[in-house]
């Protein structure tokens, strides 16, 4: 039997530093790794559903709308709500408490997504990003 090691929003939280709250998560993954292959379509729906937008809202607004829930890392752009667990074709298919329970969850930005998975933290900003006056406009510079 293969014991999982959990990781949840209550223990991630404990953590005062991104740094700590990103090794906390990273899986060590292989760029190109299969997770659902050609059954990509069963996770696809399900993150098409009325339950998963309710419950991804709910966790963005949980989290402030910041990176790893980490004030000071807000995410000015699109959010993905990551499965702190794995999630898999027998979770979507038995409705599995890992699908849809905020502990289970955390607000993130694709760069930190994929250094999580990839376990490579030259894709993960070291500070907050400072934002200043016009810094989306630049001929207002």
């Amino acid at each position: 039997m293969i014991v999982k090691n959990i990781k949840t929003y209550s223990e991630l939280v404990k953590l005062s530093s991104f740094k700590e709250r990103y090794n906390y998560l990273k899986l060590n993954g292989a760029v190109g790794k299969e997770t659902f292959g050609f059954d990509r379509f069963i996770n696809q729906n399900f993150y098409r559903s009325s339950k998963w937008k309710k419950i991804r809202d709910y966790v963005i607004i949980r989290d402030n709308g910041c990176d790893l829930g980490m004030d000071g890392y807000m995410i000015y752009g699109k959010i993905i709500i990551h499965h702190m667990n794995p999630i898999s074709i027998n979770d979507i298919m038995e409705n599995s408490e890992f699908l849809t329970d905020p502990e289970y969850l955390i607000s993130t930005v694709h760069a930190t997504h994929n250094a999580i998975h990839y376990g490579d933290e030259n894709f993960i900003m070291s500070f907050p990003m400072e934002r200043t006056k016009h810094d989306t406009c630049p001929w207002k510079r």
